[in-house]
C-alpha cells in the first residue's frame, strides 16, 4: 500500500508539472501573437473585457483558465485553435 501511494503521489507530481508546462507554453504563444498584432496587456483587457493582471497570469502561466478565454483570445487576436488528433 506504501509503494501505491508513494506511486500515486509522484504521478500526481507529474501531472502538476505537465500542467504548469502546458500553462507556460500556451501563454508564451498567446503573448507573441498579441505582441505581433501589437496590443498591449492593457489594450488586449479592455476589448476582451477582463483585467490585465489576468492577461498577464495567463501569458506568466499562472492562472489556470477556460477554453472559454482561449476562445476570446482566438476570436480578438484571430488565431485558430484546432487540436490535432494523434493518429495510431
Amino acid at each position: 500500500m506504501i509503494n501505491k501511494d508513494k506511486d500515486a503521489k509522484e504521478t500526481d507530481r507529474k501531472m502538476e508539472t505537465y500542467l504548469h508546462d502546458c500553462r507556460l507554453r500556451i501563454g508564451d504563444t498567446i503573448r507573441e501573437i498579441r505582441e505581433k498584432k501589437g496590443y498591449s496587456q492593457e489594450q488586449l483587457a479592455e476589448i476582451m473585457n477582463v483585467s490585465r493582471t489576468t492577461i498577464s497570469k495567463i501569458e506568466n502561466g499562472k492562472f489556470n483558465f477556460s477554453i472559454d478565454y482561449l476562445s476570446k483570445f482566438s476570436w480578438f487576436l484571430d488565431f485558430n485553435t484546432a487540436i490535432l488528433k494523434n493518429k495510431k
